[in-house]
């Protein structure tokens, strides 16, 4: 087949690419750029069978193609809403796993068959090969971290451990060291390509130096780590598109790494910090403030009664209900408000509520929620003022009014003004602080009223006391 029919086939696999990309910018467009990318990929691959001929010995292919449909189809079943983090984190890893393979086999092969190029060919070649493996395995191991921090532990021997976050102050020296380290490895490997030794102990830092880059960070900077895992999936794509020459490879691995880092630094605004900070700085240190104030809650007759005649009512979602997988009762609760009041009902969304990027957009999405209803930061704190309630399920630091001050841990953060809507109520187990570690000064107000317990028990029965006033 004519060389140009194979370039034309990894141009319409980069358009479906980009438009899809594109279409992931909005929750009402998301699922069809998740097909474009699905198509652009089918296209990919088709072409890439076809141009190297891989299809004259197809049964290792085929395997490939069910072992993976198997594994993505029962994922695609199993998986909760909830579990959504922990299930990115892995796709993340394995990404980057992918990629560092490739590179593996590309340096092993050309090893074994003394193939080994030579010049600015070699340096080209084994350079793009270290960094793969670099920035791949490290992001597997990285991942994996994550994976286990979001999951909030691991089984061993029938007994469930928590993953520590543990960063002593000389962790971030040693952080440097193996930068260094790695990047002195690919060096050497290109000055002594035919030793594999060397590829074997770069593999080997890259996974510790995962590790210990996401070991220290701690759960409210997980959706900055998850987008930045999710950028080096997408680097390390590129790298290996550079070692087999395979343009879709490099476009589609530099679309996801330069996507992945503009949601990092996007994530990083959202929370009033920089990069250099979530990844050698833990957000709020090991030290929580003690609580030593108390509330008296309230209880869902009362809530509904101040919610009678509402007209205007803003939903705060956090990831108190992602845990406690309230978001149908959550849904149940607007109807319930425009059904019976009349009242005009908004969601406010935080860019960094829950363990992930549009965690809440994809837990109200799961629930019919309707896409105009789903407000972000920005646009829903000028309506708050004139709001009659604030509804707040579960979140803590991203309406800490004390982010406004210019001290803490919290200091800068951009935050939900719930706090100036005329009432505010706060669906939460206990006034225990956030992972800031700061108390939050919104639980004691006048205007607020809490309610004391699991999400998904606490909205049921506000929703039984709505129907029966």
């Amino acid at each position: 087949m004519d060389n140009q029919w194979f370039q034309l086939g990894y141009l319409v696999s980069a358009g479906f690419f980009i438009f899809g990309l594109k279409m992931l910018g909005h929750p009402r467009t998301a699922p069809r750029g998740n097909q474009f990318g699905a198509i652009g990929m089918l296209i990919a691959v088709i072409t890439v069978l076809l141009e190297t001929d891989l299809v004259a010995s197809p049964l290792l292919i085929i395997a490939g193609i069910l072992t993976g449909t198997i594994i993505g189809t029962w994922l695609a079943v199993k998986v909760e809403m909830t579990g959504m983090p922990e299930l990115v984190a892995l796709f993340n890893g394995f990404g980057g796993a992918a990629s560092a393979l490739v590179a593996l086999a590309e340096v092993y092969s050309a090893v074994q068959s003394e193939a080994i190029p030579r010049g600015l060919e070699l340096h080209v070649a084994w350079s793009a090969i270290g960094l793969s493996a670099l920035v791949g395995w490290m992001t597997l191991t990285g991942s994996l971290v994550a994976f286990a921090k979001l999951k909030g532990g691991f089984n061993i021997l029938g007994k469930w451990r928590r993953f520590p976050t543990w960063g002593p102050p000389w962790l971030n020296p040693v952080k440097a060291i193996s930068v260094i380290a790695a990047i002195a490895l690919i060096y050497i490997s290109v000055i002594t390509p035919d030793d594999l030794n060397i590829i074997w102990g770069l593999i080997a830092l890259s996974c510790i130096l995962g590790v210990i880059l996401v070991m220290p960070i701690g759960g409210a900077d997980m959706p900055v780590v998850v987008s930045l895992l999710n950028s080096l999936s997408g680097i390390a794509a590129a790298f290996t598109g550079f070692i087999i020459s395979n343009p879709v490879l490099i476009i589609a691995g530099s679309l996801v790494g330069a996507s992945g880092l503009i949601l990092t630094f996007i994530m990083c605004k959202a929370m009033n910090r920089r990069l250099v900070d979530v990844l050698f700085k833990s957000f709020g240190g090991t030290e929580k403030e003690s609580v030593t104030r108390t509330k008296v809650g309230s209880d869902p007759d009362e809530v509904a009664m101040i919610l009678d005649g509402a007209e205007k009512v803003i939903i705060v979602p956090g990831y108190g209900m992602a845990v406690s997988q309230c978001q149908h009762q959550v849904k149940e609760f607007a109807d319930l408000l425009v059904e019976k009041f009349g009242t005009e009902v908004k969601y406010a969304i935080h860019p960094v509520a829950g363990r992930m990027p549009g965690h809440m957009n994809v837990l109200l999405a799961e629930a019919s929620v309707p896409y105009d209803q789903l407000i972000e930061m920005d646009e829903i704190n000028p309506e708050l003022p004139e709001a009659d309630a604030a509804i707040i399920i579960g979140a803590n630091d991203t309406c800490n009014p004390v982010a406004r001050s210019s001290e803490g841990p919290l200091a800068g953060m951009p935050i939900i003004d719930a706090d100036l809507a005329r009432t505010v109520v706060i669906v939460k187990r206990s006034l225990s602080v956030g992972y800031a570690g700061v108390d939050n000064d919104l639980f004691y107000m006048d205007k607020t009223m809490m309610l004391f317990g699991d999400g998904k028990k606490m909205m049921t029965a506000l929703n039984t006391a709505i129907k029966e006033s």
